[in-house]
């Protein structure tokens, strides 16, 4: 860096520059810090001679851009071990996390929670490291404790106390969840106008049922005994409130109790529950058409009424979403029949809409056709097909069960009508459901239901 002077008729003033290229890569200087005039500077330092001050701040200057700018050279002896027992890098990626944690007021909680119980282990520690270590090392207890002593600041947290806490935030979860929804929303905006609801469970790896670890029907199609989960969650998909269930239990009942609490502790009455149709039944659908509330869920075309089955799967009267045509000045939808569409390239979702009353609920039922989506399922049809050609072709695989399958204590005898013993069984295809599920390909159905239904189409 240097000094520039600039001299004009009543004064000279002092700048400092440095040498840069530009944009193209050509020499240019630019300012670095405007000094002033001589009577500034003067000003400022008093008996200096303004030049003199100007080169010796310019140089200043450079020798600190230098220290910054250097190499520092660091040495390391190969030879020398680490000391046991002493750490040289930890884990700080938690940081964000524990921002998050104080954000959501989860220590004040935790030490409201301590106050009330009066025990002596640290609850907010324990939950804290729990959090932490489930998003950055998801492992057992144990193994919690064990990967967090590499976290950047130490913990004094026993196996046994952690454990006796557990029983603690399970007892205290449903005041957790209300203060931690509460909080929440002063931190971010929660769109509770929609809340999604759906169950799944986890397995344990033990043989015999005991308290909420029962058998059941596992999403894993695992043989051990299972615990059932139920979670709301809102419509930026951020967890409100969930429920834990023995793995026997039928998912469908769950849905009405959770719902209960929600309207009680988070004070929320208008909301559209969305679910799958493993959660679709009559009681959930009636429950959530009363006051603010409605819902939307999948349906099966299958399980409908014949009249309402044989309108779903029609032809004639399909539409594409945003599709209209101006008839005398007015907008007017136009249908569409599938059998004039080249299945083989469409990929537009055609849909038709009606309103329907069942067992005193009035709901509307939209179908919904891809000829994509039949593409796709007929491909897997095929691949179905051929893995069960292959049984066919060696029976001895059909009946072949599970080590841990219970089933494997089951003997069935074929007989005939008479009461004679079958001695021989055949396996074939069934053309019949071939052809059914094959006319079910690219078809979707959901229902909608309101308070107070809108004029009908």
């Amino acid at each position: 860096m240097r000094i520039k002077k600039s001299v004009s008729k009543h004064s000279i003033s002092y700048s400092v520059i440095e040498n840069v290229r530009d944009i193209n890569g050509k020499s240019t200087t630019k300012v670095v810090e405007a000094l002033g005039n001589e009577e500034q500077i003067r000003a400022k330092h008093p008996g200096v001679d303004p030049e003199e001050w100007a080169r010796e701040y310019a140089k200043q200057l450079t020798e600190e851009k230098k220290k910054k700018s250097e190499t520092v050279m660091v040495k390391y002896n190969p030879n020398k071990s680490i000391a046991k027992g002493k750490m040289r890098s930890f884990n700080v990626g938690y940081l964000f996390l524990e921002s998050i944690y104080h954000q959501l007021k989860l220590d004040t909680i935790c030490k409201e929670i301590s106050e009330r119980r009066n025990f002596s282990y640290d609850l907010n520690k324990i939950l804290a490291l729990l959090i932490y270590m489930r998003v950055l090392h998801p492992t057992s207890k144990k193994g919690t404790l064990e990967r967090a002593d590499e976290l950047l600041e130490s913990h004094s947290v026993d196996n046994h106390h952690m454990y006796r806490a557990l029983d603690i935030l399970a007892e205290e979860s449903d005041i957790i969840e209300k203060a931690v929804y509460k909080n929440s929303t002063e931190i971010v905006k929660r769109k509770t106008e929609l809340l999604y609801y759906d169950c799944t469970n986890f397995y344990f790896e033990i043989e015999e049922a005991e308290g909420l670890k029962q058998y059941g029907m596992s999403k894993e199609n695992r043989p051990n005994p299972i615990v059932q989960m139920g979670l709301f969650l809102d419509g930026s998909g951020l967890p409100l409130a969930f429920v834990i269930n023995p793995g026997n239990q039928n998912e469908q009942p769950t849905l009405k109790p959770l719902e209960k609490r929600i309207l009680k502790d988070f004070q929320l009455s208008k909301f559209v529950v969305c679910t799958d149709a493993g959660l679709s039944s009559h009681e959930n659908r009636l429950y959530n058409s009363m006051s603010d509330r409605a819902f939307v869920t999948t349906q099966s075309i299958k399980k409908l009424k014949k009249h309402l089955k044989d309108w779903a799967l029609d032809a004639s009267g399909w539409q594409i979403v945003g599709s209209t045509q101006i008839i005398h000045g007015n907008k007017k939808k136009q249908t569409i029949n599938l059998n004039d569409l080249d299945m083989e390239t469409d990929t537009h979702v055609y849909y038709k809409e009606r309103w329907m009353n069942e067992n005193g609920l009035e709901q509307k039922l939209i179908v919904t056709f891809s000829p994509k989506h039949k593409r796709y399922q007929a491909g897997i049809r095929e691949k179905q097909i051929e893995r069960a050609q292959t049984k066919v072709n060696n029976p001895s695989r059909i009946e072949k069960k599970r080590a841990n399958n219970p089933d494997r204590f089951i003997q069935s005898t074929h007989v005939t009508e008479d009461g004679e013993i079958a001695r021989k069984t055949s396996h074939t295809l069934i053309p019949n459901r071939l052809m059914k599920k094959q006319s079910m390909m690219g078809f979707m159905g959901y229902v909608q239901t309101w308070k107070i239904p809108p004029r009908r189409l």
